[in-house]
């Protein structure tokens, strides 16, 4: 048998940012027909990689290579996004951009063609068809986009890369705003371009679907090759300890005691009916000894539950209960200090103050606690005190309790935030997002403290795009769409499909399949 063609090669990549490298001496290989998964913890060196592919980056060292024709490999200018679309390589990034006013059909020719030449636009409709009919990519290409759900909009984006004739597609966690049935017809299509000998390179944190529909796996870990894996003689152990370079305790979740309702919502509407945001006649409740979690595909209401329990919004109808008694004016500052904690969704930018130190920002929600102030004065030898205790606590690597926050990794400015809202031991917490972007053992190190603080009697919260997450840490399930929340049951009742096809709008009619 002889061995697919080479599509593309990557010989020795460095990018150096100052004194940052990004990618230190990288080569990779992709071959006709291949899906190649790139893994890595967040800051590994995928994005930067795969930008200098697409020419969005110029690299120090090193050569790009892709397989224009039957002839060989040619070698592609560095810095020049012409230069790899003209040789066929197509990139799809998490957040599309498409021209909303416009339909698919014109979105797909945007670009390379005249949009109001009638007979252009008619070849190119037999053409987009013919894709279509190929890739299983189907889409109503005479809408607007704007009227299109996310998983049409990704498919559209799909099309203009095989329009213009890519032999090579990126995926940039092309998941992350799927429902899992969505994600599966995905796959399918993936598999389906694979087999008409297109080359995928996946990027992915979610091992289980990287696991589902790759042929090879390569790890980056601290802008270096870690190593590759087939598919085939892989498992999720295998990939995690490749990822964070060490062998990773299991997080396990045994039942909780369930005790009484600490926060209710009653009936709560906020904001325009007309928008995905706003929230209508939403009534669930947080128990003591309880994590709930909140499933649904981002922009459905999320933002402004988290909102409502944070104190930055209050209803427009409806009722918020705090411990049995009515919610009136409130803000943050009352929240904090009737046991109301968050671990926010931008931890950078609402999690903390950047140019503020390490010490400053742990004690930002108690500076009039007795603890660290004394007669109006901040006792800076108690915050330091308390600061060097929680960076031993919960291993936040930074140079020190007077170091600035921005100097921070984004898994330790996570951490940072759990110690500042776990050590408080709050009654009830809102953890959103609460491993978005972390490698897997800081997500692992998440996991365990917010199942340590159900296991205290406190009620959380957690809202998350990530279902193998919930799963991972929910006792109960909610779900939200289109700013209606519905309640899905006990966790081990449900599956993803299930949760999947309340994503997306379905009321729970059948019994679902155990998980």
């Amino acid at each position: 048998m002889t061995e697919p063609n080479l599509l593309l090669s990557l010989t020795n990549i460095t990018k150096r940012f100052g004194a940052l490298v990004a990618n230190d001496d990288i080569s990779l290989d992709l071959r006709e027909g291949e899906i190649l998964a790139l893994l890595g913890e967040n800051g590994a060196g995928k994005t930067t990689l795969m930008n200098i592919l697409f020419g969005h980056y110029v690299q120090d060292d090193g050569i790009v290579r892709v397989r224009t024709d039957a002839e060989g490999m040619t070698t592609l200018p560095p810095g020049s996004p012409g230069a790899a679309l003209a040789a066929g390589v197509g990139m799809v990034h998490q957040h599309f951009t498409l021209a909303e006013n416009l339909s698919g059909l014109d979105n797909i020719r945007l670009g390379t063609e005249a949009l109001l030449s009638f007979g252009q636009r008619a070849t190119a409709r037999a053409r987009i068809e013919k894709i279509i009919a190929v890739s299983g990519l189907e889409v109503d290409i005479d809408r607007r986009v704007a009227d299109l759900t996310v998983g049409e909009k990704q498919r559209v984006e799909i099309l203009k890369a095989l329009y213009r004739d890519a032999r090579v597609l990126i995926l940039d966690e092309p998941t992350a705003v799927l429902t899992p049935q969505e994600a599966e017809g995905l796959f399918a299509v993936l598999r389906r371009l694979a087999a008409n000998g297109l080359g995928v390179i996946f990027i992915s944190h979610k091992l289980g679907e990287v696991l589902a529909v790759s042929h090879r796996i390569m790890v980056l870990r601290a802008g270096r090759k870690a190593g590759e894996l087939t598919t085939a003689e892989a498992d999720r152990r295998a990939i995690a300890d490749l990822m964070v370079g060490k062998a990773l305790a299991e997080v396990t979740r045994t039942p909780g005691s369930i005790g009484k309702a600490l926060l209710e919502f009653d009936n709560v509407c906020l904001g325009k009916p007309s928008t995905r945001t706003a929230l209508r006649q939403v009534s669930f409740k947080l128990r003591a000894g309880e994590i709930v979690g909140l499933a649904g595909i981002s922009g459905n209401g999320q933002t402004t539950i988290a909102a409502l329990l944070s104190g930055l919004a209050v209803p427009d109808r409806g009722t918020l209960r705090l411990y049995g008694q009515p919610m009136t004016m409130t803000s943050p500052r009352r929240l904090v200090e009737a046991g109301v904690a968050r671990m926010p969704e931008d931890r950078q930018h609402d999690g903390v103050v950047g140019t503020m130190s390490v010490a400053e920002n742990i004690a930002i929600e108690e500076v009039r606690s007795p603890e660290l102030s004394r007669l109006g004065f901040l006792d800076r030898n108690a915050m330091r005190a308390r600061a060097e205790s929680a960076i031993a606590a919960y291993d936040v690597r930074c140079p020190g309790p007077d170091a600035e926050a921005r100097l921070l990794s984004g898994g330790n400015v996570q951490k940072l935030i759990l110690a500042r809202v776990l050590e408080r031991e709050p009654r009830i917490i809102l953890a959103n997002q609460p491993t978005r972007g972390l490698d897997i053992g800081a997500q692992a190190e998440v996991h365990r403290r917010i199942i340590a603080a159900r296991d205290r009697g406190a009620a959380v919260l957690v809202i998350s795009e990530d279902l193998d997450e919930l799963f991972a840490l929910a006792d109960r399930f909610l779900v939200v769409h289109a700013g209606e929340v519905a309640e899905a049951g006990p966790a081990d009742t449900l599956d993803r499909a299930t949760i999947g096809l309340m994503m997306a709008g379905q009321s729970r009619t059948t019994e679902p399949l155990a998980q």
